[in-house]
């Protein structure tokens, strides 16, 4: 994929959660909600044309073996989080969550270098393998993206991030 129009009538797997749907409908293609599981076998069946995967997932799924083109278009980028039950996060000492904070922050570098590293990775092993990819001018996906971003992001804070 290289142009939304490429993406025209196309039948891609997201997951199921209406903005993901809206954004492949936004593109011109057809969202088809399924598990992420059975993304490998429909696929080679040809019930949905792609899927949007990273590196390491689209290499550790095996997805490179049926679907050996890979559009490197940045469509999300997924941030992490810790997460905790505010219940169990009281129960901490203040000594404890203090600790808590320190090494959520200390690991977000250290998290983002082994994840770079993986991406090198599997990226290396897929081309090696002879997945194609391409890198897309990114703009006209951005600007096919404003229904979405109207539809759902109410909140100035998330605007903002936009």
């Amino acid at each position: 994929i290289n142009t939304v129009a490429d993406m025209a009538g196309m039948k891609f797997r997201v997951i199921q959660s209406d903005i993901f749907v809206d954004m492949v409908a936004a593109l011109g293609a057809n969202a088809t909600p399924m598990p992420y599981g059975e993304v490998y076998s429909a696929i080679e069946t040809g019930v949905i044309d792609g899927a949007e995967n990273n590196f390491p997932s689209y290499d550790t799924a095996k997805h490179a073996e049926v679907a050996k083109y890979y559009s490197l278009d940045e469509h999300t980028m997924v941030p992490e989080a810790f997460v905790m039950a505010k219940s169990s996060w009281d129960k901490l000492t203040p000594d404890d969550q203090a600790i808590f904070k320190a090494a959520a922050k200390e690991s977000v570098a250290k998290q983002r270098e082994l994840w770079t590293a993986k991406v090198k990775e599997s990226r290396a092993k897929v081309e090696a393998a002879g997945s194609q990819i391409t890198t897309p001018d990114k703009q006209p996906f951005i600007d096919a993206m404003g229904p979405v971003y109207e539809k759902h992001v109410k909140d100035d804070k998330l605007k903002a991030m936009v």
